[in-house]
């Protein structure tokens, strides 16, 4: 029997959360009050987890100008498995600013790095040797775009727009899709867009993906540690627009087993030697470079040393082979894609599709710089401490 339109709209309703359906006109009253010069400050950080993000907020009594003017901050580690409870302070250290889409002008969102009580970096603060390894090869001038696959969930976790008790079509209508059957949450993902231009994120770009229900967006080009810098706060940006709309971004993997696209994190890279004419010759090479530590770069790619990965790098829906190395033009079966352009041109970028969607972006563009620039090999890292 066909679903009556009093049941289809319960279905709705539980798939998104209670605060989703709060009267929003209500609070935008409130965010337009003046505020007499005063400053709301969002503070973000990662939190022990490796993949979530944290954040709270406080005032300050004038507009900061660079984040040399945001002070240091603390929280309570041990509520977000950074410490104990006996020892719990952490310090909040701002490390980039960017303008709050969501309280508007003048108010401000800070990216942080976290530190322990004895200034150490926290195990999930991995942006602290990424920036020490990126202030080492400053002079290669790296850029890097990275590709954000994510999929929509309702509050129930279930893909947003699935039916309840069974599956979409097969894929094939739904990347870049248009159309109400064939693409689901646009609203959420052009409200993403918007906040992240207006915040100040190098966002480059989106599209409808693979799967119904899931989605990219690009960040860049950006050089060095600023790569990890907007992909996070792009991140964040997207959970607080999908806590508005009241459903949930999952960067897992393979959210759905069976006959769908997973998620990853393509990570797009080149030196400025590979962007000048006859470049090619350096992207081949660091290829090779690449290929002889594949089993370094599968262990950073996702927070659980290649576990989560596993699920995804099958050599099906788009993916290579965990176990395997390879490279190719235009292969997106690869784990390198040298795009058709770049090899007519013989300069430019390659593309490394290994990360995975909840790959950190830190422990990513760190590992392509210490292989492909520093030339480490083998399954260890070196320490720069000394340089």
């Amino acid at each position: 029997m066909p679903r009556s339109p009093a049941r289809s709209r319960r279905a709705v309703a539980m798939s998104v959360s209670h605060s989703s359906r709060l009267n929003k006109l209500v609070r935008e009253q409130y965010v337009r009050l003046p505020q007499d010069g005063l400053v709301q400050v969002t503070y973000v950080w990662i939190d022990g987890s490796g993949e979530g993000v944290r954040c709270k907020s406080r005032t300050l009594d004038k507009e900061p100008k660079s984040i040399e003017d945001v002070p240091e901050w603390n929280f309570d580690g041990s509520s977000t498995a950074q410490a104990e409870g006996s020892n719990s302070d952490m310090f909040l250290v701002p490390v980039r600013m960017f303008r709050d889409p969501f309280c508007l002008d003048p108010n401000k969102l800070v990216l942080c790095e976290v530190l322990k009580y004895n200034r150490k970096p926290a195990e999930t603060n991995l942006r602290h040797t990424c920036k020490k390894i990126m202030d080492l090869v400053k002079d290669s001038h790296p850029w890097f775009g990275m590709e954000q696959e994510y999929t929509l969930l309702g509050i129930n976790g279930h893909p947003y727009g699935w039916p309840d008790n069974g599956f979409p079509g097969p894929q094939g209508p739904y990347y870049c899709g248009v159309g109400a059957d064939k693409v689901y949450g646009r609203d959420i993902v052009e409200s993403h867009y918007k906040a992240c231009l207006y915040a100040g994120v190098k966002i480059c770009g989106t599209n409808a993906e693979v799967m119904p229900s899931q989605w990219e967006f690009q960040v860049g080009p950006c050089e060095g540690i600023e790569m990890g810098d907007h992909l996070w706060m792009a991140r964040f940006i997207l959970h607080r627009v999908c806590e508005d709309f009241g459903v949930v971004a999952t960067l897992d993997p393979k959210p759905m087993t069976g006959n769908w696209n997973g998620a990853g994190c393509h990570t797009n890279y080149s030196t400025e030697e590979m962007r000048r004419e006859g470049g090619l010759k350096h992207i081949e090479a660091a290829i090779e470079k690449l290929s002889k530590r594949h089993d370094y770069h599968i262990c950073v790619y996702d927070p659980r040393g290649g576990r989560d990965n596993s699920r995804r790098l099958t050599g099906h829906h788009e993916t290579s082979n965990i176990f395997e190395f390879s490279a190719g033009v235009a292969n997106r079966g690869a784990s390198i894609r040298i795009p058709r352009q770049v090899g007519q041109d013989g300069y430019g970028y390659f593309e490394d599709r290994r990360p995975a969607a909840n790959c950190d972006p830190y422990a990513v563009t760190e590992a392509i710089m210490r292989t492909t620039v520093l030339n480490e090999t083998g399954v260890e890292t070196k320490d720069y401490a000394d340089h």
